[in-house]
């Protein structure tokens, strides 16, 4: 799992380092494409061997029987998904329909945290370890987090080199630490900026997950 782990971090992470060089020579579309049939394949498998083996190695604790612990998992679980997809709101450029750009952002739930995607990440490694409780997932989790602390700063780095001061002053605005930049009073919330349609897709999205781990049955 850490071979796994490891190399889908350097492949994704390492594809994102390299997206103006190769975004110079075969285009912001082609490159997008070239990203997704890099990235998601290694998703897909890691999604798969975590599944099959979730279960494996010690039992470090069981809390499964433990009235409340399930629906704090679900509540974390979901809250985890409102932080991880604000990045797919806008869909064609996901899918290289219109020219993918990197934006920057200071709106919506960039007010709360500037990197959504590893908040949503912790979140739900916390949430899914409690759960299972073993120390393959254990393990599982502590990659992801490290691999999405990693991004924070290469992510921070990225966004210097394109955007220099516009990007210095969206930083100092913000904060990575959720709430922290609000309670400072750099930032305040606007809640028309959650209005968006793509908000009810995460809904869904987060509906349908839930009914697929019912189908699963409870020992999910």
């Amino acid at each position: 799992m850490s071979s796994l782990l490891l190399g889908f971090a350097i492949a994704h992470s390492g594809l994102a380092a390299l997206r103006p060089w190769g975004e110079q020579r075969i285009g912001a579309r082609l490159y997008r494409v070239l990203f997704a049939l890099v990235s998601l394949p290694l998703a897909i498998v890691l999604i798969i061997y975590f599944f099959n083996h979730r279960y494996d190695g010690w039992q470090l604790w069981q809390v499964q029987g433990t009235p409340g612990v399930q629906l704090l998992v679900w509540v974390l679980s979901a809250i985890s998904f409102l932080f991880l997809y604000p990045a797919t709101f806008n869909l064609l450029e996901i899918a290289a329909i219109q020219k993918p750009q990197v934006h920057l952002f200071e709106t919506g739930i960039i007010r709360i945290t500037r990197h959504p995607q590893m908040v949503g990440q912790v979140i739900w490694c916390i949430a899914h370890t409690l759960w299972i409780g073993t120390s393959f997932t254990l393990l599982t989790s502590a990659g992801l987090i490290l691999h999405h602390l990693f991004a924070v700063w290469h992510g921070d780095r990225r966004m210097l080199v394109r955007y220099g001061s516009a990007f210095e002053e969206a930083k100092a605005r913000t904060s990575v630490m959720p709430f922290l930049a609000i309670l400072q009073g750099r930032q305040t919330i606007k809640w028309e900026e959650f209005l968006r349609p793509a908000y009810l897709g995460v809904i869904g999205f987060i509906w349908l997950l839930w009914w697929v781990h019912l189908q699963l049955g409870v020992r999910w």
